[in-house]
């Protein structure tokens, strides 16, 4: 596991650990344990003779109306031993519904701050799910549809003879033809590395990772960067590349198309022969202007 992979995990614990902190002081979870009064003075405990605590949540109050109403229709009379008549007053509350209570704006800002703090959470967890699993869905590191193979051809083979790769973007890769049958002796004739007598290689030069760009008037590949030399099959030829050019997984489907697996790289060691001759021409590395 690299830097990169542990600073990810790291984050992503200290944000579950603020968010979790972050909903229980929402939540209101303080210590039962704590004893009020002992913070009061005391004179004000002997002045306060009510029943009820002032803590305790105020009783709705009714409207005139339903004074009047509860009133008369709740007043009892009842008749004591000595004759007298005593009157009783019973204040009867009736539930009502969540709607019609509305709510309140403590009530308004936990949900609110509850639901911010919730779909942060679920980002976060979304973005680390993605990161760790990648879904590859298309592109590089997947399988690539690079054409059908008639028309890859046609593109590849010119009118004077030569060969102008065909690349495709998307797969970060060149499609030449492969001889099998004059290429004898190649170390590429079997892996699945050819399918229909093309093959697929890495554009990324295996010393240090430059882009290696096609060399029309050599047939080949060389390298700008250090000088790293590879012929039309990606057969090194020179420089300080340690292997051939990196290369892919290929098959043609039902339809005829060309398809390149850019999930699986091939790597392969220095051939002790080249199946394709190079080079075929002036090297574009020599013809290139020099900083003097």
């Amino acid at each position: 596991m690299g830097l990169v992979e542990i600073s990810f995990i790291a984050i992503g614990v200290v944000g579950v650990l603020g968010v979790l902190g972050m909903v229980a002081i929402i939540s209101g979870r303080a210590p039962k344990t704590i004893n009020w009064r002992k913070n009061v003075d005391k004179k004000a405990l002997k002045v306060d003779k009510s029943k009820t605590s002032f803590l305790a949540p105020d009783e709705p109050s009714l409207t005139e109306e339903e004074n009047i109403d509860d009133k008369d229709a709740d007043e009892e009379k009842s008749e004591e031993t000595d004759g007298s008549i005593k009157i009783e007053e019973k204040v009867i509350y009736e539930e009502i519904s969540e709607e019609e209570a509305g709510i309140t704006r403590r009530q308004f800002l936990t949900k609110a701050l509850r639901i911010s703090f919730g779909a942060f959470a679920g980002i976060q967890a979304i973005s680390w799910l993605g990161f760790f699993w990648p879904k590859v869905s298309g592109g590089f590191g997947s399988k690539v549809d690079a054409g059908k193979v008639e028309d890859l051809k046609k593109q590849i083979f010119q009118a004077d003879g030569s060969i102008i790769p065909a690349f495709i973007p998307e797969a970060r890769a060149y499609v030449l033809p492969f001889d099998t049958s004059k290429a004898t002796g190649s170390q590429f004739s079997d892996g699945g590395t050819i399918a229909d007598g093309l093959v697929a290689l890495y554009q990324r030069c295996v010393h240090l990772g430059c882009r290696v760009p096609w060399c029309n008037s050599s047939q080949g590949f060389e390298c700008p960067c250090h000088g790293s030399k590879y012929n039309m099959v990606g057969e090194y030829y020179a420089g300080p590349a340690p292997r051939n050019l990196d290369r892919f997984i290929v098959s043609v489907n039902a339809a005829g198309k060309f398809i390149i697996d850019t999930g699986t790289i091939i790597e392969s060691p220095r051939a002790s022969g080249l199946s394709v001759k190079y080079p075929q021409g002036l090297s574009c590395i020599a013809l290139a202007p020099t900083d003097e």
